[in-house]
């Protein structure tokens, strides 16, 4: 495993460019299972999930092409000829449960193992599980696979969500597309990620009425034709990267992004005393002053993100005063706690919240990354910090990331990568 290091105390000043989004490329990704034929999809992010979606993709018989020339994704749904998504492909990446609704949808059948992913949760698909059944899909669970099967089309039906789910909203969008009749989805995840898989869908020929809005009227049709999309950029990067710089007292610009998607946010760092400028495709943040310490309370979009919840705290560790944050959409989304700590953080969790009593600066030290954003908690923390700090297991940066080293170098930071040595 490999391992970054960092020789904190810099301000950050430049220009990043951000990428598309992992959570859009990866359920469209699983939308070419609907329709046989070349899709071509732009701006996909060169990430680990979405090479092991690819790898999944591959074992269902779909074929893939890199085209250098425009930087595009081809891939070839002609022939699907495997409809089981084996624990070894999916153990690390819990997206894979997008494959479910589309092999369904497509090949009446599927077997797809219990996915994996970060550890920040139980994030059951019981949501997922009992839509399908709403559509006519039999499904049993044993030795920790779902497999399902349905007799004949889909059946179109009325599905209510207790919570919104966005995964959930995804597998089930995609699998009404085909489905006989009308689908209506209550309480629907509103996230722009879905937005960009309902554009997706309708260029492949579905009828879908309610964008951005919590429910969804899906028209089934019976047959979908290939397409060709575009990844948004990816709005957790592009809050990352601006907290990066306000933590470390820089002047940062992210391009290729969408503002509108960040609004949450931007109002947080304002109140921080954080300068921002919104652009039609860029942001531009600038700390002049002292951080003053914000409350948070992470909700479904268009709140504030969970996906930025421990790179805030990372900043409000900083802060002059003291900061609660409220966790409602994962349980177990904390465990970044211990490692700030480590770092001189004041932090105390009481339930779903953590106090956070701003120190003014940490200190580089030795910590470990146990997810996703926890992993880049952690780098803003010491990007911030006085000294070096090493942080080990970073392939969960991977996931989520793509070329973050060369990114924060091209803006001034002292960061470089090196494989661990083994005891």
């Amino acid at each position: 495993m490999d391992k970054i290091i960092i020789e904190g105390g810099r301000p950050l000043h430049g220009t990043i460019k951000v990428s598309g989004a992992k959570n859009a490329a990866l359920p469209l990704m699983a939308a070419a299972i609907l329709a046989p034929g070349v899709h071509v999809l732009h701006n996909v992010p060169d990430l680990r999930d979405t090479r092991t979606m690819l790898k999944l993709l591959a074992s269902f018989g779909i074929k893939w092409q890199w085209r250098e020339a425009d930087q595009a994704l081809l891939l070839d749904a002609t022939t699907i000829d495997n409809v089981e998504a084996s624990y070894d492909l999916v153990k690390t990446m819990r997206a894979s449960v997008l494959v479910l609704g589309p092999l369904l949808a497509r090949m009446g059948r599927a077997r797809v193992s219990l996915p994996g992913g970060c550890a920040i949760g139980a994030r059951p698909i019981d949501f997922h599980i009992q839509g399908l059944a709403r559509l006519g899909v039999v499904s049993t669970l044993e030795s920790g696979y779902v497999e399902g099967s349905v007799d004949g089309r889909l059946k179109g039906n009325s599905i209510y969500f207790d919570i919104p789910s966005v995964t959930g909203t995804e597998n089930l969008l995609m699998a009404a597309a085909l489905a006989e009749g009308v689908t209506e989805i209550k309480n629907a995840a509103r996230e722009p990620e879905i937005g960009n898989l309902i554009d997706m869908l309708t260029g492949m020929g579905a009828r879908i009425d309610g964008r951005d809005t919590d429910c969804l009227v899906v028209r089934g049709v019976k047959k979908l034709r290939p397409a060709e999309a575009t990844i948004i950029p990816d709005r957790i990067e592009t809050g990352t990267y601006l907290i990066a710089a306000a933590a470390t007292g820089g002047e940062l610009t992210v391009t290729a992004c969408n503002p509108g998607h960040l609004d949450a946010l931007f109002e947080k760092l304002r109140t921080a005393g954080v300068e921002v400028t919104v652009g039609r495709n860029q942001i531009s943040v600038c700390r002049r002053q002292p951080l003053k310490s914000v409350d948070i309370k992470t909700l479904p979009y268009p709140g504030f993100p969970t996906d930025l919840q421990a790179q805030i705290m990372a900043l409000m560790c900083l802060g002059n005063g003291l900061s609660v944050i409220t966790e409602t959409i994962f349980e177990n989304r904390f465990m970044h706690v211990a490692e700030l700590r480590r770092m001189g953080a004041n932090i105390k969790v009481d339930g779903h919240s953590a106090i956070v009593k701003g120190v003014g600066s940490l200190t580089g030290a030795p910590v470990m990354a146990t997810d996703l954003r926890a992993s880049a908690s952690l780098v803003i923390a010491a990007l911030a910090a006085q000294g070096e700090t090493e942080i080990s297991r970073v392939y969960h940066l991977d996931r989520g990331y793509d070329n973050l080293v060369g990114k924060l170098v091209g803006v001034g930071a002292v960061i470089r990568r090196e494989a661990e040595q083994n005891d």
